[in-house]
C-alpha cells in the first residue's frame, strides 16, 4: 500500500514538473486517492516523511495556481485505460499530446461522471 502511495505522489509531481515546464500558470489535477489529497490541501505534505508528497508542496509553492481534485475512481477510467497501455513503461514518463482513439468515449464518460458525483475540490495555491 505504501508503494501505491509514492507512486501515485510520483505521478503528480512529474505531472507538476510537465505543466510548469510547458509554462502553465493554472493547473488543476485530479486524483482519486482521497488521503494523498487530503495531506495536501490540509497543509501535512510540507512535513510528510514520504519525499514525494513533500516534493508536491515544493512545487505547488511556486508561482501559479494549482488546485487539487478528489475525483472517484469509478470516474477515472481514462487514468486506468492509460496506466494499462504504459505498464511496462514505469519508469519513465509517457506522454499523450492528442488522447489516443480509443480514450476518447471514456473521456466523455469521465466528464459526465464527475459533473454528477458531488466531487470534493480542494484548492490549494
Amino acid at each position: 500500500m505504501d508503494e501505491i502511495f509514492k507512486i501515485e505522489a510520483r505521478a503528480i509531481v512529474e505531472g507538476m514538473k510537465l505543466a510548469w515546464l510547458k509554462g502553465y500558470k493554472q493547473v488543476e489535477i485530479n486524483c482519486d486517492n482521497v488521503m494523498l489529497i487530503d495531506i495536501i490541501c490540509n497543509g501535512f505534505a510540507s512535513i510528510s516523511n514520504i519525499a514525494e508528497v513533500r516534493l508536491i508542496h515544493e512545487w505547488g509553492n511556486k508561482n501559479w495556481k494549482v488546485k487539487f481534485k478528489h475525483v472517484l475512481r469509478g470516474s477515472n477510467k481514462v487514468v486506468d485505460c492509460l496506466t494499462k497501455v504504459a505498464i511496462g513503461k514505469l519508469n519513465q514518463v509517457v506522454l499523450f499530446p492528442i488522447p489516443p482513439q480509443y480514450v476518447i468515449r471514456l473521456l466523455e464518460e469521465d466528464t459526465h461522471d464527475s459533473l454528477y458525483e458531488g466531487n470534493i475540490i480542494f484548492i490549494r495555491s
